[in-house]
């Protein structure tokens, strides 16, 4: 069997100036795999910005038209909380086309694993909260599009809800959202996913694994989705500067294990999307990242 193509792209590490955003993780996460004799070059696939006919499957004309022309407001640019730039643009395109290509991976091969991703809280008509474009839903529609897949679901283990997910879906019953994060956090207008559980501060490892698996299996059975998009946040992390969850590096493993052993037994493709980490150290954000990677590279068959 080929080995697995990891999505990637040099392109994510947009420079954004001092921000709480640490955009060179992607770098810094295929750095250390080439260093660890995890992966060569011949193992990277770089994907391709996303054509504008998939971006418009999930948002508006007017708002894409914003983003490529430099016309967003004051108001849309604090309401985004990054820098506007054709670079973050372009690199928000690409990373789109790098969440379709690892679904099309996982569809094809089982898993799909994207160092990249996860902009949950991006809407059809506006950014929000880091996210110009929501490349999960995206990809989603495009499998529906392509007929690749009736019946997705998006399990989000960012530490945030995923607001503009859960918005994008709302009426679609063939796509299943759920989100875990800490309640009292950002965003602070949660539209409802189809299932959402709202985690006090401080939650620990026990509590938070206790709470997937008490869910997650009864979700996929009775849903019986076709293609699962993880999105394996790295801030639920005890030391994240902008969370006040409480889990260990440890914890956050046994997550991505038993998520991604759970849709292994179900035999449900899925692809691993990385989403937010803003450790204090940027290492510990990396090493969370990198220990996802290797645990879907574990589950790939």
């Amino acid at each position: 069997m080929d080995k697995l193509k990891i999505v990637y792209s040099q392109e994510y590490d947009v420079d954004i100036g001092r921000h709480v955003f640490p955009t060179n993780k992607y770098t810094l996460i295929y750095g250390r795999m080439v260093r660890e004799g995890l992966i060569s070059e011949r193992d990277i696939v770089h994907p391709d910005p996303a054509p504008e006919e998939d971006i418009l499957l999930v948002h508006d004309k007017d708002y894409v038209r914003k983003l490529k022309e430099g016309g967003l407001s004051r108001e849309e640019e604090f309401r985004l909380e990054l820098p506007y730039s054709k670079e973050l643009v372009r690199a928000s395109y690409i990373c789109v086309g790098g969440t379709i290509l690892s679904c099309d991976i996982a569809l094809d091969k089982g898993i799909g694993i994207h160092i990249g991703g996860g902009f949950h809280h991006a809407f059809s008509d506006h950014g929000e909260g880091f996210c110009l474009f929501n490349d999960i839903a995206i990809a989603i529609k495009k499998m529906k599009k392509d007929s690749r897949v009736k019946r997705a679901m998006v399990i989000d283990c960012d530490l945030h809800q995923g607001n503009g997910t859960a918005d994008i879906f709302k009426d679609d019953p063939r796509t299943f959202t759920f989100s875990i994060h800490q309640e009292h956090n950002y965003p602070f207008f949660k539209p409802k996913s189809d299932l959402d559980i709202g985690l006090e501060d401080y939650t620990q490892d026990k509590e938070y694994l206790r709470k997937l698996s008490d869910c997650v299996p009864k979700i996929i059975s009775d849903f019986k989705p076709e293609m699962i998009v993880y999105v394996a946040g790295a801030d639920p992390f005890e030391r994240d500067v902008i969370g006040n969850l409480r889990l260990t590096k440890k914890g956050l493993q046994k997550r991505d294990e038993f998520i991604l052993e759970t849709a292994k037994n179900y035999a449900i493709p899925t692809a691993v999307v990385l989403a937010g980490g803003y450790a204090e150290d940027i290492n510990d954000t990396v090493s969370i990242h990198l220990n996802t990677v290797k645990t879907a590279l574990n589950y790939a068959s």
